[in-house]
């Protein structure tokens, strides 16, 4: 297949044919397809694992075409954004994922652990400066349980009470209840007591075991995740959902983990948004001693793939499909805006751990540069909540704010 300044020359080229006139220049199968999910039908896991698989530059020209014209009959023509700021509060951890360079042990030269003083402080500043959501995770702190969990929440409403906390992964979860001893049930009440808003639904990676075993042998079973994401749904709170692909993993494995995704969206409706994040490898554990044997993160053509595939498999389900910025690069992103996705993620303010595994972006982007990016591809910018309600639209003669 053609490299991705040629994939997106092509896709514009075939864009000027329009739905019918790319769809009559695909072979049967893939064109078989995308007409079910452009006509409302659900496609299957092994459908998704066909679209994968395409290597033909017209099918893929087709695969984002149709993506986007789903797109645009399921949520329309607005990119939103969120104003946020990261708190990586620990970097400190006993759990040692290949695919992580984050992490530090305790006495390592880069260990860090902010006071809830600091995070406090942090939290004041982002508010002051517009945002509306912090987002904190952190290591697996072997000194830690989780009452600081409920002590972080506290601290950042104390400090800002309106600001809307999205933090802590299953993962996070599942250690919390773990080291206090109780249900996850019980954790996760008692963060909702103290105000908690939301969950990040991180530490999914791949959720398929033979997978797991290789990246994370130490992190939660496939099992696990999905138990705690469906427990913190019905107790009402909403979660985002995720993909971090391009390392062991095959085209099967992505799609049986977006087929999981859809089912325990028809039976909790809790998720938010889809987030395909590609791995970052340069600097982790996993690519460095692989021998050749992990790959250098999915490609550019496989992340177009991501985003075309996810918008057909979870139409109807999950409407936000969120690019990154940070792993992608703001380019890149854009582009993928317009091959099924619909929402830019957050500005960040800080971003540890892709640039702790080697990616070139990560540390702020600003809102005005969100909206130029979305006016330059002909669609509507709008900044929102994390759950996704809208707070402000912006049209064109707004482009000085």
């Amino acid at each position: 297949m053609e490299h991705i300044k040629e994939a997106v020359e092509r896709i514009e080229e075939n864009r000027g044919l329009g739905l019918d006139g790319i769809l009559g220049k695909v072979n049967g199968t893939t064109g078989r397809i995308l007409n079910k999910a452009l006509s409302g039908d659900e496609i299957t896991v092994g459908e998704a694992e066909e679209l994968f698989n395409i290597t033909d530059p017209d099918e893929l020209s087709a695969l984002a075409i149709a993506a986007d014209e789903i797109r645009k009959e399921d949520v329309g023509d607005v990119v939103t954004y969120v104003v946020n700021r990261n708190i990586n509060f620990t970097n400190i951890c006993n759990t040692y994922c290949g695919f992580c360079n984050f992490m530090a042990p305790e006495g390592d030269e880069r260990a860090y652990f902010l006071s809830m003083d600091e995070i406090a402080d942090k939290v004041k500043e982002a508010w002051d400066i517009g945002a509306t959501e912090v987002c904190m995770q952190g290591g697996m702190h072997p000194d830690i349980d989780g009452n600081f969990y409920i002590e972080l929440i506290k601290a950042v409403k104390k400090a800002v009470p309106e600001m809307h906390t999205h933090a802590f992964s299953p993962f996070e979860i599942y250690y919390g209840a773990e080291t206090l001893g109780i249900s996850e049930e019980v954790f996760i009440g008692k963060l909702k007591d103290v105000g908690h808003n939301t969950f990040p639904g991180t530490a999914a990676e791949i959720l398929v075991e033979e997978v797991r075993k290789i990246i994370a042998p130490r992190k939660m079973p496939t099992e696990a995740w999905i138990r705690i994401v469906k427990k913190a749904h019905k107790a009402g709170m909403r979660t985002t959902s995720t993909i971090m692909y391009g390392h062991v993993d095959k085209p099967r494995h992505w799609a049986e983990h977006i087929g999981i995704l859809r089912d325990i969206q028809k039976e909790t409706g809790g998720f938010t948004e889809f987030v395909p994040l590609r791995f970052i490898p340069w600097n982790t554990r996993l690519y460095k001693h692989s021998k050749g044997k992990v790959q250098e993160g999915p490609g550019d053509l496989n992340q177009l793939k991501m985003y075309g595939v996810s918008r057909l498999m979870l139409r109807g389900w999950i409407n936000n499909i969120q690019v990154s910025w940070v792993k992608q690069g703001p380019e890149f992103a854009q582009f993928s805006l317009t091959a099924g996705a619909n929402d830019f993620g957050g500005t960040l303010m800080e971003e540890s751990i892709s640039r702790s595994a080697g990616a070139g972006y990560g540390q702020y982007f600003p809102p005005d540069e969100f909206r130029r990016l979305t006016w330059e591809i002909g669609r509507i910018p709008a900044e929102r909540t994390t759950t996704y309600g809208i707070r402000q639209m912006f049209s064109r003669n707004e482009a000085a704010q």
